[in-house]
Parts: C-alpha cells; sequence; structure tokens
C-alpha cells in the first residue's frame, strides 16, 4: 500500500528521524519511505514473536535442546525489539509526531511507551534466565509465562497499528 496519498494533507511540522540513516524525513514522500520501512520491520518483528511461540510449542522433555531453542527465538526478539523502540521512539518518529499532531493519542501513545519498557525488561530477564544457566526449575510455569509475554506482544502490535491509523490514516496492515 502506497502511503503517500494518505500524508499528503497531514501536517509534517515534526520532522521525523530514520534511525537506520539518521536523515530527517519531512516531507510526505519520505514519510510514505519511512513507513514502508515501518512495516518492514513489523514484519521483522511479527516473525520473531512468532519465532518464540513455535519455539514454546516445541516438546519441553527435550530440555537442553528445548532450553537453547527458546533462547535463540528470544535473543532474535530481543533484538527486534530493541529495533521497534528505536524506531517508534526516535525524536520526530511515530510516536512523538503522534503525540504533538494528535494530541487525543497521547494517553495511546503513553501506553505504548511503557509497554515498551515492560516488554523490553521482561525479554530481557527470561533471556537472562536461559543465558546464564538460571533457574527454571518449573518448566511448564515457564512456559506458560512466555506464552502469556507473547500473547502481549501480538496486541502491542495489534494497538500500535492502530494508533498509527488513527494518527496518519495509514494502514500497516499484517506486514505479511
Amino acid at each position: 500500500m502506497n502511503a503517500e496519498p494518505s500524508l499528503a494533507g497531514r501536517r509534517l511540522d515534526r520532522a521525523a528521524v530514520d534511525p537506520p540513516t539518521g536523515q530527517r524525513v519531512d516531507t510526505p514522500v519520505e514519510m510514505a519511505a519511512y513507513f514502508e520501512r515501518v512495516r518492514a520491520h513489523r514484519s521483522e518483528l511479527r516473525e520473531s514473536v512468532a519465532a518464540v511461540g513455535l519455539a514454546l510449542e516445541s516438546p519441553i522433555a527435550r530440555g537442553g535442546a528445548w532450553r537453547e531453542r527458546v533462547r535463540a527465538a528470544l535473543a532474535e526478539l530481543a533484538h527486534d525489539f530493541a529495533a521497534h523502540i528505536d524506531l517508534t521512539e526516535s525524536p520526530g518518529g511515530i510516536y512523538d509526531r503522534a503525540k504533538h499532531t494528535a494530541p487525543r493519542l497521547s494517553v495511546a501513545v503513553d501506553r505504548l511507551l511503557t509497554e515498551h519498557r515492560d516488554y523490553r525488561d521482561a525479554i530481557g530477564g527470561y533471556l537472562a534466565v536461559l543465558e546464564h544457566g538460571g533457574t527454571t526449575a518449573d518448566l511448564p510455569a515457564f512456559r506458560e509465562e512466555l506464552t502469556t509475554l507473547v500473547g502481549r506482544l501480538v496486541r502491542h502490535r495489534q494497538a500500535g497499528g492502530d494508533l498509527v491509523y488513527e494518527a496518519y490514516e495509514v494502514d500497516l496492515g499484517g506486514s505479511d
């Protein structure tokens, strides 16, 4: 989907900074390209969340192999989630611009920002347990906690997509 027509009439008085390039995003054409990068990243994040879900579905009785599969998937998710935070929280980025051009969305933006901290810390905590041989004496409970986190991350993506649509009239879609 081309985001440019939807952005043509939007106020772009707060320039975004595209984290990968470090360049300002000022014009509707630049914003359209920025949203394409957001879509691509969204797809990577969706795949990382799905990989954790698949790892969690593998037989827990495999012990060390199960732990390693989940650890590898969580490491990729941690990387992609950090990139997601960089992309959405950059000065003049999606969330910053939304708060300034659509103040009615400030509460939703603040909720997503809080979730970023919570989810980043949770992912890091679970990863640390698996990387440093921490105790997971109750693997079924550990798996249940991670499964719950996966569901929360899916809902976070949905809320983020809704916010972008409300602020910019841009449908990020499922990013498949």
